[in-house]
């Protein structure tokens, strides 16, 4: 592993790094995006009910609450290159897991193999994101998170499209209405539900090669290593820390970080049945998060444009987030039909697709914020951010009790309370140096701003 004798790199060095990083979160994308087809796909498969499919998600990320801890001890002792090897070695096994459950059509082995997988990812996570954070100057960190995401859903738009072009065939709908039907003695069903299971034995063998071979890849390459100490140290520190609870921002950053992945999963995740409530079926309803994703990938544009020549990320994150509650108060109180890319639906669902635009800086903002000025804290507080990414379990089940509750339309009110946290941490939240309050701290204004 190649350890830097200079803690600044090369311009070659970051070039190189933020290309193979690319090619790591457009992994990330790959493998995490496809929940979104396994879902339905295993509630027919595996014969489940809508609450029991939505453990593929629950599964998935779950596994960020349960592992970052460990994994943040793990990148201290090996630091973050073998971390990110190891990461990708572990997600084969879970990938590998798949062929035992399609043969049985075990669908708690798919869930402790998606559990398994999303336990490498968390590991990925952990090194990946505050290594490219602190990989050049914080300053332009989002900049170079923006890069990233831009990776990620690129690889989110695939994921599905190719997924179900593997998996899926044209007869299939007469297969899905026949087994709706119950007409089907039990010998054709299973005979039936088994051919369609043993589908993903394929598709996820190849995931666990391309898996293997890049964390090979990365044993070999010239990834450099970074040491956080010296790469993300406050210039002048008035107290000496002994714990990582003594930073305050970066707690409350954790709690930004599981509000804004909860409301960006829940924008995503809800819109196909959200635009169901609309009249709208299945076919057309399903290019709805890909709406979504769309303004997410224009809201990185504008990030790689405009920060930091033009705003500061600290600005951006603040914009964002006021962006942010306005467009949720559009979602809940708009009432309104309008025929928009030969969709005709409720007003609202535009406001809900617009999410994407300001999501899409919240969490590049969110990281250097709270991730700054750690120094040998860094590796472990990384691990404490990515576990506010389970989030991504938990919000979609409350917004899910409270659409039962009062309705979908006004169940997106838990939007509203997630998005006047994230404006409290943008311009107040990060500058807590002391749990006393007592007048914010002061920061270190030429490496945030």
């Amino acid at each position: 592993m190649k350890q830097l004798e200079d803690s600044r790199l090369s311009k070659q060095d970051i070039t190189i790094a933020i290309v193979i990083v690319g090619v790591m979160f457009f992994i990330f994308g790959l493998v995490s995006w496809v929940n979104s087809i396994l879902i339905p796909y295993f509630k027919i498969a595996c014969e489940l009910t809508h609450f029991q499919s939505y453990f593929v998600a629950f599964a998935f990320y779950i596994a960020y609450l349960c592992l970052s801890i460990p994994s943040g001890f793990i990148i201290q002792k090996i630091g973050y290159k073998r971390s990110i090897m190891y990461g990708f070695i572990a997600m084969p096994v879970g990938a590998s897991l798949f062929i035992p459950a399609a043969l049985t059509r075990a669908y708690g082995l798919f869930l402790s193999g998606l559990f398994v997988i999303g336990g490498g990812l968390t590991m990925l996570q952990s090194a990946a994101n505050p290594y490219i954070t602190i990989l050049g100057p914080i300053e332009s960190a989002a900049k170079r998170i923006s890069f990233m995401g831009i990776c990620n859903k690129l690889a989110g738009i695939l994921a599905p499209l190719i997924f179900a072009a593997v998996i899926l065939k044209e007869t299939d709908g007469d297969i899905f209405a026949l087994l709706d039907s119950g007409m089907l003695d039990e010998a054709s069903k299973n005979a039936m539900l088994d051919d369609l299971i043993e589908r993903v034995i394929f598709p996820y063998s190849v995931l666990a090669v391309i898996l293997l071979s890049f964390g090979i890849f990365i044993r070999y390459s010239v990834l450099p290593e970074i040491d956080p100490i010296e790469n993300n140290k406050e210039e002048t520190i008035d107290i000496q820390r002994t714990s990582i609870f003594q930073f305050p921002y970066l707690i409350l950053g954790a709690i930004a970080i599981f509000v804004h992945v909860g409301t960006q999963i829940v924008a995503i995740d809800t819109i196909i049945s959200y635009a169901g409530s609309m009249g709208i079926d299945l076919l057309e309803a399903k290019v709805f998060p890909s709406y979504t994703m769309s303004f997410t990938i224009i809201g990185y544009l504008i990030g790689i444009f405009l920060i930091p020549k033009y705003l500061s990320q600290t600005r951006m994150l603040q914009i964002c987030c006021i962006i942010g509650l306005f467009l949720s108060f559009g979602v809940i109180f708009a009432n309104q039909n309008v025929t928009f890319l030969g969709h005709t639906a409720n007003l609202s669902i535009w406001f809900l697709c617009s999410l994407g635009l300001p999501n899409a800086l919240v969490y590049a903002g969110i990281w250097p914020l709270s991730i700054h000025g750690l120094g040998k804290f860094t590796k472990l507080g990384s691990t404490l951010l990515v576990m506010g990414l389970c989030g991504n379990a938990i919000m979609p089940v409350l917004y899910g009790y409270f659409a039962d509750l009062i309705g979908l339309q006004k169940a997106y009110g838990l939007l509203i309370p997630c998005y006047l946290y994230l404006i409290f941490f943008a311009l107040y939240g990060h500058k807590v140096q002391s749990w006393s309050f007592k007048g914010i701290g002061k920061l270190n204004k030429k490496k945030i701003l």
